[in-house]
């Protein structure tokens, strides 16, 4: 099912969405890679704000390569979401409600997907330069210093992603895996 979601998206247009879902995000998002999680981390731990307010926010695990001339920003794919594991279960009992990476989550994170109503989707990975089109602006909001690793405001159109684990504790990866496994009586075989 194709659906268009606008930003900030609510824990209402959360349960919307299913694990399978193409889905295209309009409106402003937020980047993130590792070390712009861990200094999110360390500020919470000490009792400081978040650069920005992540309330019914999407994060895109994302650090683009520079911006050719006449560009917004670079080639824009997703990072391996798995090294923000640690990070996510506490950001999103702040009230993040969407991610947008690629490959799997520990069971911790899909546990606090389901428990906290929120959203992980996938971005193609290696497609970065046709999903930097639909970033028309962004800027810089904070840890300048860590360059493309930075966090970064993004305004989006019609930005490509699929519904992986979604806030019923589906998750397309094993999902998936299942329709296309032969059973031989033992055991799964994959037809590959």
């Amino acid at each position: 099912m194709n659906q268009l979601v606008k930003t900030p998206l609510t824990k209402e247009d959360v349960k919307k969405l299913k694990a399978g879902d193409y889905v295209f995000v309009t409106g402003t998002i937020y980047t993130a890679r590792d070390a712009a999680h861990k200094r999110m981390y360390e500020a919470l731990k000490e009792g400081k704000p978040l650069p920005f307010d992540i309330k019914d926010q999407i994060l895109y695990y994302l650090g683009p390569t520079p911006a050719r001339e006449g560009q917004v920003i670079g080639s824009a794919g997703p990072t391996t979401s798995s090294r923000m594991d640690k990070y996510t279960p506490d950001l999103l009992r702040l009230g993040l409600t969407g991610m947008i990476g690629k490959g799997k989550r520990n069971e911790a994170v899909l546990g606090a997907i389901k428990q906290e109503g929120a959203v992980y989707f996938a971005a193609v990975g290696g497609a970065g330069a046709l999903l930097s089109k639909c970033i028309k602006a962004a800027k810089v909001i904070a840890y300048e210093d860590l360059g493309t690793e930075a966090v970064r405001e993004l305004t989006v159109e019609n930005l490509p992603v699929i519904v992986v684990a979604d806030s019923y504790g589906n998750n397309l990866y094993e999902t998936a895996v299942g329709e296309y496994c032969v059973e031989d009586g033992r055991n799964s075989i994959y037809p590959y």
